[in-house]
C-alpha cells in the first residue's frame, strides 16, 4: 500500500495511472457527502475506487493494494454538474456584466445579450474561436470542481463550427453534453447536421461525451428540431423565458402533448401554472439560473413554483459574459433567495409556509438533480458503488472554513474556487493539491486573448475596461 500524505503544507506527490483499468485508488479517512441515501454521509470514510469506478464506500475499507489518497481535513464528493452553460462566450467575459437579457422597451435595455452576444460578437466567430473558449471555459470549470457540464452552444453557423464545439469539450476531458442549439447564416445546417454529429461523435454511450438536442421555440420550424432530436432519442432542451414572449406557445405545447421526461426547460420564467403543472406531470427538468435570471430580467427564479410541484431543479451558471460560472456562487444564491422568500413570508404573518431548503438540498441540486436532468444518474451525480468516480476533495482545514462543524453547511456557505483541493473525472486525477494537470493555461490564455481581441475588432466593438458593455452602449464601438 502506497500512502500519498493529505497535509496541504507540503507537496504531495501524483498517484499514477489512476482511472486505468485495473488500478486501485482509495481516498481516505475524509468527511464523505455522498449524495446518495443508500450510502449516506460519514464525518469520516473512505471511498474505493477501480479504475473508473467506485467500488464502495464506507468506514475502514480493506484495500491493501491500492495507492491511498490522504482526504483527512478535506469533504470528499462527487463532481458538480452544470446544466446549461454557454461555453462558447468564455472569450467575452464580464463584458455585458452590466447588461440584461433583451431590448424589452423598459430602461436599461440598450446593450443586451440578445442584440450584442447572440447577434453581434457570435456571428464574428471563427471555429477556431469557438475551440479556444470552449476549451479554456471547460478547464476553468474543472478548476472549480464541476466534473459534469451542458454546454449550450448557441454557435453552429458552420458544421465545422459544431466539430469544434465537439473538439474543444473532448480535449478538455471531462464528462460534457454537446447542447446543438442554433447558428445563423447562410452556412448553418443546423437543425439537420444533429444526425451527422450524432453518427460521428456520439454513437457510444460508453464515452464521456454525450448528446441534446436544441428546441427553441422562439426559432421558426422548432419543431423540426424536435422531432430530429426525438428520432435520435436525445434529450430536447430549450430556454424558457416569459419576456421572450414564448408563454403562448409554451402552452401550445403543452396543449397538444408535447412534453415528456426527456426536455429540460431551462429558467422557466413567465410559464403558465398551466404548462408548469403538465411539465412536472410528465417528468420534465428544469435548470435554473438563479443568479443570471434575477441579474439579467429573465425574471424571478421559479424555485419554489418547482418544489411546489414536486420538481428537483438543477442549477446553471448560464452565460460567463454576465457572471461567474463557479458552482459555490450557484448554490449560495439558490440557498439564499428561496430562505428570503419563504422568510419575508414568516415576516409578514403568512402561517402556511413552505420549507425552508438546507445546504444539503442545495448541494443535491448541483450534483444528483444536474445528473438525473442530463440522464447521466446512472453514472454519476453521487458516490455510489458502480457509478463513474468523479469526484472532488474539498478543503476543510483552510483558513475560510476552518474549523469544521458543518460539512453541507461549509461547502454552500464558507467555500469557494480556492478550497478545490483535488478533482477526477472517471477515476482520472485532473486537478491535484490545488493545480490543474494536463494543460498549458499560459498557452491557452494567450490564445483565448488573441481570439478576444479579434471578436472585438470584428464586432465592431472598442473594449473599455472600465465600463464595460456601458462603452459599446455609448455608440463608442467601431461598428456603431
Amino acid at each position: 500500500m502506497t500512502a500519498v500524505r493529505g497535509d496541504n503544507s507540503a507537496a504531495r506527490a501524483i498517484p499514477v495511472d489512476c482511472g486505468e483499468a485495473g488500478r486501485r485508488v482509495l481516498i481516505k479517512g475524509g468527511t464523505v457527502l455522498s449524495m446518495d441515501p443508500k450510502v449516506g454521509d460519514f464525518p469520516e470514510a473512505d471511498v474505493l475506487i477501480e479504475g473508473g469506478t467506485v467500488l464502495a464506500v464506507g468506514p475502514h475499507l480493506d484495500a491493501t493494494d491500492a495507492v491511498v489518497i490522504d482526504a483527512s481535513g478535506m469533504i470528499v464528493m462527487p463532481g458538480f454538474i452544470d446544466t446549461h452553460h454557454h461555453q462558447f462566450e468564455t472569450a467575452l467575459r464580464s463584458f455585458l456584466a452590466d447588461g440584461i437579457l433583451i431590448n424589452d422597451g423598459h430602461l436599461h435595455g440598450a446593450v443586451n445579450y440578445y442584440e450584442h452576444i447572440l447577434q453581434r460578437f457570435s456571428l464574428a466567430y471563427r471555429p477556431q474561436d469557438v475551440h479556444i473558449s470552449v476549451l479554456f471555459g471547460s478547464l476553468a470549470q474543472l478548476d472549480t470542481g464541476v466534473t459534469t457540464v451542458m454546454d449550450v452552444s448557441q454557435i453552429h453557423h458552420t458544421p465545422e463550427h459544431s466539430d469544434a464545439v465537439v473538439q474543444g469539450l473532448r480535449d478538455a476531458g471531462r464528462r460534457s453534453v454537446f447542447g446543438y442549439f442554433e447558428g445563423w447564416g447562410d452556412g448553418t445546417q443546423y437543425p439537420q447536421d444533429a444526425r451527422r454529429l450524432k453518427k460521428e461523435h456520439f454513437s457510444s454511450a460508453d464515452q464521456l461525451l454525450t448528446m441534446v438536442m436544441g428546441g427553441e421555440i422562439y426559432i421558426p420550424g422548432y419543431e423540426k428540431s424536435w422531432s430530429i432530436g426525438r428520432d435520435l432519442a436525445v434529450a430536447v432542451a430549450l430556454h424558457v423565458v416569459g419576456t421572450f414572449g414564448m408563454a403562448p406557445t409554451f402552452d401550445e405545447l403543452a396543449r397538444a402533448g408535447r412534453f415528456g421526461a426527456d426536455n429540460i426547460f431551462i429558467h422557466m420564467t413567465g410559464m403558465s401554472d398551466f404548462a408548469w403543472k403538465v411539465a412536472a406531470d410528465v417528468g420534465a427538468h428544469v435548470s435554473l439560473a438563479v443568479p443570471i435570471e434575477m441579474t439579467m430580467r429573465h425574471g424571478m427564479p421559479p424555485l419554489q413554483k418547482a418544489l411546489d410541484l414536486g420538481m428537483q431543479p438543477s442549477l446553471s451558471s448560464d452565460v460567463e459574459c454576465t457572471m461567474t460560472a463557479d458552482p459555490f456562487t450557484l448554490m449560495r444564491s439558490a440557498f439564499t433567495v428561496q430562505r428570503a422568500f419563504v422568510n419575508e413570508a414568516a415576516l409578514a404573518g403568512k402561517e402556511r409556509l413552505a420549507e425552508l431548503l438546507s445546504c444539503h438540498d442545495v448541494i443535491r441540486f448541483a450534483t444528483h438533480e444536474g445528473a438525473k436532468g442530463l440522464g447521466l444518474d446512472h453514472k454519476t451525480g453521487s458516490l455510489s458503488p458502480g457509478k463513474q468516480a468523479d469526484v472532488v476533495l474539498l478543503d476543510a482545514s483552510a483558513l475560510n472554513v476552518a474549523p469544521l462543524n458543518h460539512a453541507a453547511g461549509a461547502v454552500v456557505t464558507l467555500m469557494d474556487r480556492s478550497n478545490v483541493d483535488t478533482v477526477m473525472v472517471a477515476g482520472r486525477i485532473r486537478k491535484w493539491q490545488g493545480k490543474l494537470l494536463g494543460a498549458d493555461l499560459g498557452k491557452l490564455r494567450r490564445e483565448l486573448e488573441a481570439s478576444r481581441d479579434y471578436l472585438f475588432g470584428a464586432a465592431g466593438i472598442e473594449r473599455d475596461l472600465f465600463r464595460g458593455c456601458s462603452h459599446a452602449a455609448a455608440g463608442c464601438g467601431k461598428g456603431t
